[in-house]
């Protein structure tokens, strides 16, 4: 193997330089990563061998990366999983990889849903409200069947 002139050299650590300046503001996706490198012109061999680097370290991890994404956007956005999994899929996590950091128990999905409809709408007066409800949870990536358990749970708790 060849070894690489002090130009490439540069070139490299400068991209590497770059780029864990970029995670240092903001966590992101192998395919982000490679995204930003790209958009700075930083040549492909260049921009494999920093992402190689900096994924052998642990400085960039998309099953770390999904998790905490997954985490954050359940307690604090409350989100479902079906949107969880398709803003990771977005951000470059593969499909099988998102679907498996999205998943979350059937109880606690409910749980959270429900929480989030007594929450927004408080007391369920009629078949707008409910519906209401569940077009709020649709959107916020819960499965019809959850969303409408959710919808009943509540209205029953507030009776």
């Amino acid at each position: 193997m060849e070894r690489p002139s002090e130009g490439e050299e540069r070139s490299r650590e400068a991209a590497m330089v770059a780029a864990v300046g970029a995670l240092r503001r903001r966590e992101r996706t192998v395919a982000e990563m490679h995204e930003w490198l790209t958009g700075r012109d930083v040549r492909s061999d260049v921009i494999d061998a920093v992402i190689s680097d900096l994924t052998e370290v642990g400085e960039l991890d998309d099953d770390r990366f999904g998790r905490e994404f997954a985490r954050d956007k359940r307690e604090l956005s409350g989100w479902g999983p079906e949107r969880i999994e398709a803003a990771l899929v977005d951000r470059g996590l593969e499909r099988s990889l998102a679907e498996s950091v999205a998943v979350e128990g059937h109880d606690e999905q409910l749980e959270r849903a429900t929480a989030q409809v007594r929450g927004r709408f408080g007391e369920l007066r009629d078949d707008g409200d409910r519906n209401r409800a569940l077009q709020f949870l649709a959107r916020r990536g819960y499965g019809y069947e959850l969303a409408y358990d959710a919808v009943r749970r509540a209205g029953r708790d507030a009776a």
